[in-house]
């Protein structure tokens, strides 16, 4: 038996940022990760001389000061992650195909160009409302948050940059929609910010909270604003993230998969490993697992009332659609100058969050030609959360049935590239095709969902405390928020928790937020 202080179980961000944390806070910390590779869903794999991301693509606030909580994180650790910054991206929406940027002011022009003079009114209009919310929304940051009464310590530095916000903040709880109907009623302008709140949240304006807009308008429609792209990959930002727990004296085991979550009565007291071997855990166990995954680590225990509410209540949980994947190769030999990103929506009138309707494209090696071979693109294309998961149920990965499945799926995403890279089946060198059963497979994911789809104003998600002493949790099935940025704050709000007031005081200060 193996004892540490802390055991976090997998190293996708969530879970990096709080180990990452509590080994600079001073305790021994073990992360156990089942697959090969650190990251979770941000992890990154190289085949045959390409490097691909395998999730997030759309990242901000990294190489300017920002709100982002993963910034904070790595301020907090003495990390940096060097970024390759740029502002444009692609769209192929049924109006046409152009180029838009980040900030308001060039976005105004499509405006204008698609829909006319009122319609920009409307834009502005809701920039204006947006304003306060978004001062509300990152008037304290979630670095400031613990789960404990010192949260008065911590956070009530902030009271002086909330009190003027205390109205608007009581409307960032609620869903986006109805500030977006009181403001906007062209058609075009609906369905981006629709879109928008798809890809922030899997959800759209009807369930997306206003919260993450604020943040988003905060992140993406200010002057001078760009995005980054890591050097190196999205990979970059967990390189970071375990150099940050190793540094400090944490422990990163890999192909380590853990298979329960031992109690000691109603208390979480470590975990056991496939094969056997336990890790006794003297202070907490942190879950960076789902949900879902992380309610069939614990046992079942009828006589601990606690337990069982807890397994019934997190177990009713929605979820949201899957994703399919596309990983390509290419020659790319006399193609046109391509942005990094596109953003491709079939037929508004189906709604952003009908299957196979938005198609997401990322060719990080426009940016970095490190990711692929000389005179080759890397190339990511993905459905963002909208592969419904019953598709997929009980199929065996080896049977006809799912490689059937698996190429009809994937056209769709064949047909979004080709209308960026008329050629692009001619120019392949290297393809791979990723579904919910590969999210499944490699993520640990339940079904391989892309994680809760609570309604905004109507369900909550559900803190990083459990009614199970020891045991926390943290990830995307416990924040709400814009993916890389709300899994660091879960974590960041488990670590501040298991700190003592004056470690994260001291943290705080010297982050300058």
């Amino acid at each position: 038996m193996t004892t540490t202080d802390i055991i976090i179980i997998g190293s996708g961000i969530g879970g990096l940022s709080a180990a990452a944390l509590l080994a600079h806070y001073g305790h021994r910390v073990t992360v156990c990760e089942s697959h090969s590779i650190p990251g979770g869903a941000a992890h990154r794999f190289t085949r045959n001389g390409y490097t691909f991301d395998s999730g997030p693509s759309l990242i901000s606030g990294l190489s300017q000061p920002s709100s982002n909580p993963l910034r904070h994180v790595l301020d907090a650790i003495g990390e940096t992650v060097p970024c390759h910054t740029y502002d444009t991206w692609g769209c192929r929406l049924p109006e046409g195909d152009f180029d838009t940027t980040v900030g308001a002011d060039q976005f105004c022009d499509v405006i204008d160009r698609l829909c006319g003079a009122e319609a920009v009114r409307q834009w502005r209009d809701l920039q204006t409302v947006m304003k306060p919310l978004a001062d509300a929304a990152t008037a304290m940051p979630p670095a400031a948050v613990r789960l404990d009464p010192g949260v008065l310590l911590t956070a009530g530095r902030y009271a002086p940059r909330l009190l003027p916000h205390l109205f608007d903040t009581a409307k960032l709880t609620g869903a986006f929609a109805p500030i977006m109907d009181g403001v906007v009623r062209d058609r075009f302008v609906r369905n981006w910010l629709d879109l928008l709140c798809f890809l922030l949240s899997g959800l759209p304006a009807t369930g997306t909270s206003a919260a993450e807009m604020a943040f988003m308008f905060d992140e993406w429609y200010k002057p001078g604003v760009v995005l980054d792209y890591p050097v190196g990959g999205v990979g970059a930002i967990v390189d970071a993230l375990v150099r940050g727990v190793t540094q400090w004296g944490g422990e990163l085991r890999l192909n380590a998969h853990v298979e329960a979550i031992e109690l000691d009565g109603d208390r979480a007291t470590g975990v056991r490993l496939r094969g056997g071997e336990t890790i006794r855990a003297t202070k907490a166990v942190v879950s960076n697992a789902s949900i879902w995954d992380t309610l069939r680590l614990l046992p079942d225990a009828p006589q601990l009332t606690k337990l069982v509410e807890f397994k019934r209540d997190r177990a009713d949980l929605p979820q949201c659609d899957s994703f399919m994947h596309l990983h390509l190769g290419i020659d790319a030999t006399d193609l046109p100058d391509l942005q990094c990103h596109y953003i491709v929506v079939n037929d508004w009138e189906h709604g952003v969050a009908a299957e196979q309707n938005v198609v997401l494209i990322s060719i990080p090696s426009v940016l970095d030609p490190s990711l692929a071979p000389p005179g080759k693109h890397a190339i990511h294309v993905y459905t963002p959360g909208n592969e419904p998961l019953d598709l997929w149920d009980g199929l065996d990965r080896q049977s006809d049935a799912y490689r059937n499945l698996k190429h009809q799926r994937s056209q769709i995403m064949w047909q979004a590239l080709e209308r960026v890279i008329p050629d692009i089946r001619d120019r392949v060198e290297l393809e791979l095709v990723g579904t919910p059963v590969t999210h499944s497979r490699f993520l640990r994911r339940d079904r391989g969902t892309y994680g809760p789809a609570l309604k905004a104003g109507e369900q909550w998600f559900p803190a990083q405390t459990t009614p199970i002493a020891g045991l926390w949790c943290c990830g995307d099935s416990t924040f709400p928020g814009i993916g890389l940025p709300a899994v660091a704050a879960s974590g960041t709000i488990v670590a501040n928790s298991l700190a003592t007031v004056g470690q994260h005081l001291a943290m705080l200060d010297a982050i300058g937020v």
